[in-house]
C-alpha cells in the first residue's frame, strides 16, 4: 500500500480546494488553513471563464465538472471592445447558445461548488498562516495566531500572491507593474443601469487607450464590475491601494476627460467604489530551489496579470499535484517532477501575460489590440474574437 502523507493546504481558493477536492475523490486526507473568516465573509472578485484546457479540465479530475456545467453562466460569453474617444462599437464576439467553450462563474459560487463534497471540518477559517517553520525531521509547522498546527510531511502554498509558504522558500516577492484597477459595482444593473448593461453585454467589454482602460464585466445576480485602470503617477507611489485609498468618484473621472460620455458613464453611474487593485506580477520564470515537504501552486507560484489564465492555471497545477501524488510509488519524487512540470508551463504563459498585459496599457493600446486580433484571427470590422 503506498503511503500517505499528512498534508496541509495553505488557502481555501480555487487552487487550494481544488487540490482537497481530488484528495477527497481518492480517499487521502489533507487539512486547509484559510485566512477568511468563513466562505462568504468577504467579496471573492470578478466573474471567471474557466477554460477546457485547464480550469474545466481541473475540474473533471476532481469530479466536478459536470456540477459546474449546471451552474456556470454559458450566456455571459461574449467579448466587446469598444472605442475609448468615441464610444461606438469596434469589435464583438457574441456565441449563439451553447456554441461558446468558456462559461463564466461568480467566484463565491465556484467556492461554493468546490465546498460542496468537502467533510466541514478539514477546512480550518480564520486560520491566518502567519510562518512555516521547517522542523529537524524534515516536516513542516504552520504558526497560526491561535497556536501551531502540524506537523505535517507535506505543505502546499495556495495563499495567493503574498504568499507566506513561499516566504519559507524564496524571497521573492509580487512587483507593481504600475498599473491600478479601480473596481466600482452597478447593482440590479439591467433593471436600474440599462444602459451601462446594454454597453457592456453579456460578458466583457474593454476600451483601451493611451495607457488607460475602462472595462466592463457581467456577473451573476443582476451585477456589473467595472474597473477604471489606469498607470499610477510616480508621487502614487508602489502602493497605490494605501496613496489611493480614498480616492473619489470625481477625481478618478478625472483621469478620464477625453473619453467617450458612453464609457464614463459607467463609472459615472457605479453605486459605490469596491476596491482599489494594484496590479501585481512575479518574474515569469520564477523558480525556487526545491525544498522537500513544501511546494507552491496557482498565485503563490506565479501570478501574472488578470487577463484570464491566472485561475485556470491555478487549478490545473492543483489537481495534477494532486493526482500525481495520489498516482506515485514516491510521493516526494512526485512533488518535485510536478513542480519542475507546472513552472515550465507557466513561465511560457506568464511572459506571453505580462507582454499582451504592457500592450494593453500602451501609447497604442486600442490599435495595436485590434490589429493583434485581426492578424492573428482574420477578423473583419465586427468579427469573432476570442476571450482573455
Amino acid at each position: 500500500m503506498r503511503q500517505q502523507p499528512s498534508i496541509a493546504i495553505v488557502g481555501a481558493g480555487p487552487a487550494g480546494l481544488t487540490a482537497a477536492n481530488v484528495f477527497h475523490l481518492h480517499g487521502w486526507q489533507c487539512q486547509v488553513f484559510e485566512s477568511d473568516a468563513s466562505a462568504v465573509s468577504r467579496d471573492q472578485g470578478g466573474s471567471l471563464d474557466l477554460h477546457p484546457e485547464d480550469g474545466q479540465l481541473a475540474l473533471k479530475k476532481a469530479g466536478l465538472l459536470e456540477q459546474f456545467m449546471a451552474v456556470a453562466r454559458h450566456e455571459d460569453q461574449g467579448l466587446r471592445i469598444i472605442d475609448g474617444a468615441t464610444g461606438t462599437l469596434t469589435r464583438e464576439f457574441a456565441p449563439t447558445v451553447g456554441a461558446g467553450e468558456r462559461p463564466e462563474i461568480d467566484r463565491d459560487v465556484l467556492r461554493q461548488l468546490l465546498l460542496a463534497p468537502l467533510d466541514g471540518n478539514i477546512i480550518h477559517w480564520n486560520s491566518c498562516v502567519h510562518a512555516v517553520v521547517i522542523q529537524p525531521d524534515g516536516r513542516t509547522t504552520l504558526q497560526l495566531q491561535e497556536g501551531v498546527a502540524g506537523p505535517f510531511d507535506l505543505v502546499i502554498g495556495a495563499d495567493g500572491a503574498w504568499s507566506k509558504v513561499r516566504l519559507a522558500l524564496t524571497d521573492a516577492v509580487p512587483a507593481y507593474t504600475g498599473v491600478t484597477f479601480v473596481e466600482l459595482w452597478l447593482d440590479d444593473v439591467d433593471q436600474t443601469h440599462p444602459a451601462a448593461a446594454e454597453r457592456v453585454g453579456h460578458g466583457t467589454m474593454f476600451a483601451l487607450r493611451d495607457q488607460a482602460g475602462i472595462i466592463g464585466q457581467r456577473n451573476g445576480k443582476g451585477k456589473l464590475r467595472v474597473y477604471a485602470a489606469f498607470r499610477t503617477r510616480p508621487e502614487e507611489g508602489d502602493r497605490p491601494d494605501k496613496t489611493l485609498a480614498n480616492i473619489s468618484k470625481d477625481e478618478l473621472l478625472s483621469r478620464f476627460t477625453d473619453w467617450a460620455p458612453a464609457l464614463t458613464s459607467l463609472l459615472r453611474e457605479a453605486d459605490h467604489i469596491a476596491a482599489i487593485r494594484p496590479i501585481m506580477t512575479l518574474p515569469a520564470k520564477n523558480s525556487w530551489p526545491h525544498q522537500s515537504g513544501l511546494t507552491l501552486i496557482g498565485d503563490a507560484a506565479h501570478v501574472m496579470p488578470p487577463l484570464g489564465t491566472g485561475v485556470n492555471l491555478a487549478m490545473l497545477d492543483a489537481a495534477e499535484l494532486a493526482e500525481n501524488l495520489i498516482n506515485a510509488a514516491d510521493w516526494r519524487q512526485a512533488v518535485q517532477d510536478t513542480e519542475r512540470a507546472m513552472l515550465d508551463r507557466s513561465s511560457a504563459i506568464a511572459s506571453q501575460c505580462i507582454e499582451s498585459f504592457e500592450e494593453m496599457f500602451s501609447q497604442e493600446a486600442q490599435q495595436s489590440w485590434i490589429d493583434h486580433f485581426d492578424a492573428h484571427h482574420a477578423l473583419p470590422s465586427s468579427g469573432t474574437i476570442p476571450t482573455v
